[in-house]
């Protein structure tokens, strides 16, 4: 029926994918970005 909870994509669904901003290279990146920031805050760089 229309408006029921759904199961969503199937796992591995390519055609679901829209960007990477969550994938997990640009979560590495924007960790990586953030310890660095850590580390100037406390002038360890």
């Amino acid at each position: 029926m229309h408006g029921g909870k759904g199961s969503g994509a199937p796992k591995g669904n390519r055609n679901a994918y829209k960007h990477g901003a969550r994938s997990g290279e640009a979560l590495r990146t924007l960790a990586l970005i953030r310890s660095l920031g850590a580390m100037l805050d406390d002038g360890e760089a």
